[in-house]
């Protein structure tokens, strides 16, 4: 039954007669809460049974969901201005119980809420949150949308100011951070960080110290350089932590190994390990060699990246492992031959290598035409 409810439905209307049977369930599980339905209207009535549902949640009873559920739809028959503060009321309750207490059950009901209501409607926002919480807790974010393209276009149609979008990009970034979905997570923070103006940015310093940290801690995260373009980050100019990242960003092991003697206590605190710090920068040096020279002799690879000449094959092929580098080793001449190595930065040198080759292709394409049209008139 969809129709409105209004203040001076009948008893005998099923909204009204559903809320009061929802009344006597809740107060014999041990709620305070009169069994009469009051005579302020079914808003008011799922006011004070929202206020009372507690005990519903720690309850394994079979009916808890079919009376939980029975919540949620008298709440989406409501009239739009009645229903923000009750369903705000209601998340609160579903985000609040412990871990414990029916997760499985708390995120069918958030759900069933977000998905009934209209998708511009604001207080969506609160509900996509509690979502998000309650999926957090008990490790199904999998099952919960956190599309970027999606998130975006909700952040659109809720209309959210700065900080409901920054609170909710933020959200989204550490429930993947949680679940280990990294790629998506940086994504994420990027976005949150793009989002800043430069009015603001300097409000973000906490967002971009996690982003810079969790990007460095991250084994399969070796591009940086965008970062750097963030303004948020841009105001940890002259800071150590600015400092590492333009480490990692472009400069050598050596630069690394310098930085680690002097400010050893920093990473630390960080919680960087120092051994995964070396190893993802010995693949960074590598991938710069590559990109500039297309063959590598072992003793220079030795020197550069600090290895034992026993270490050298072993480290070529975990470097082509994370198909940043793609080489094969002679072993007679000791070299590495590469083929193809990932630019580390991508600035104006490289857009002009890319436009060279791109007209170089587009010259010899040019050439085979003239080729088959001179073999061939008719072609």
């Amino acid at each position: 039954c969809m129709k409105q409810y209004e203040k001076k439905s009948s008893p005998d209307d099923p909204e009204v007669h559903h809320a009061s049977e929802l009344r006597a369930y809740i107060k014999a599980k041990g709620a305070e809460i009169s069994e009469e339905n009051s005579e302020g209207g079914l808003h008011v009535d799922l006011a004070q049974i929202i206020e009372a549902c507690d005990v519903c949640l720690k309850d394994d009873d079979k009916e808890v969901e079919s009376v939980m559920n029975s919540i949620v739809s008298l709440l989406l028959i409501l009239e739009t201005e009645k229903q923000e503060t009750l369903i705000e009321s209601l998340c609160e309750k579903l985000v609040k119980s412990r871990e414990g207490e029916r997760p499985s059950l708390r995120m069918q009901l958030l759900s069933n809420l977000f998905h009934g209501m209209d998708e511009t409607a604001p207080v969506r926002y609160t509900v996509y949150c509690s979502l998000i919480k309650v999926a957090t807790t008990c490790n199904a974010i999998a099952f919960i949308p956190t599309d970027l393209d999606q998130v975006r276009k909700w952040i659109t149609d809720w209309n959210l100011n700065t900080e409901k979008k920054h609170t909710l990009l933020r959200l989204v970034y550490e429930a993947l951070v949680e679940c280990k979905k990294s790629e998506a997570a940086a994504k994420v923070m990027v976005e949150l960080l793009g989002s800043y103006t430069e009015d603001n940015a300097s409000q973000a310093r906490v967002d971009a110290h996690r982003c810079i940290v969790r990007a460095l801690k991250d084994p399969n995260t070796f591009l940086l350089d965008h970062l750097l373009a963030l303004k948020p980050v841009r105001f940890l100019e002259g800071e150590l932590l600015h400092d590492l990242l333009t480490i990692f960003v472009s400069a050598k092991l050596a630069a690394y190994v310098k930085f680690y003697q002097s400010n050893k206590d920093f990473i630390d605190s960080l919680g960087l390990n120092h051994e995964q710090n070396m190893a993802k920068m010995c693949l960074l040096t590598f991938m710069g060699m590559a990109v500039e020279f297309k063959e590598i002799s072992f003793g220079t690879m030795q020197q550069e990246l600090q290895l034992e000449e026993d270490q050298v094959e072993a480290f070529v092929i975990d470097a082509v492992r994370t198909k940043m580098v793609y080489c094969k080793i002679d072993q007679t001449q000791r070299k590495v031959i590469v083929s193809h190595s990932t630019h580390r930065t991508f600035g104006k040198q490289q857009w002009q290598q890319l436009y060279d080759s791109l007209s170089s292709w587009k010259g010899n394409l040019a050439t085979v035409k003239t080729s088959l049209q001179t073999l061939s008139p008719s072609a």
